[in-house]
Formats: C-alpha cells, structure tokens, sequence
C-alpha cells in the first residue's frame, strides 16, 4: 500500500520533532564528558541548528537519488 501525502508530512515532523529531542539528549549527557558545559536554552540553539543542518543534509540526498532515478542510475 502506497504512503499517502498526508502521512509522509506526518513522518517528516515526527522524525524532525524527534531528531531535535535526541540532539539536545544526546548533548546535555555527553558534552559534560567532554569538558564542555552549557545552558539548556544553548542546547536547545545547538539542536535546532544541528536539526536544520539535518533537514538540508536529508533533502539534498533525496535530489541527488531522484536525479540518479530519473537519469537512470547507470543502468546499460
């Protein structure tokens, strides 16, 4: 069964809403270890730039393989 439009945006944000949660976790446990030691609003401006990078890094591969899908993908 094919993904409808509406569900694949639901996808996207949930993916986006939990990359951001698992960004500013993963920074507030580790940079401690690290000798690195920030505020939570610092957190929080780190994991949305990290989820923006993220969300550029995941559209740009999706173009670079449509392109290769669409120019056939060095198939002879």
């Amino acid at each position: 069964m094919k993904q409808s439009r509406l569900m694949s945006l639901v996808e996207s944000v949930a993916n986006v809403i939990v990359g951001y949660g698992v960004a500013v976790l993963t920074q507030i446990l580790i940079f401690p270890l690290f000798g690195l030691h920030t505020t939570l609003a610092q957190n929080l401006q780190m994991g949305g730039v990290f989820t923006l990078v993220s969300i550029a890094r995941s559209f740009a591969l999706r173009r670079v393989f449509e392109a290769v899908r669409v120019h056939g993908g060095g198939k002879r």
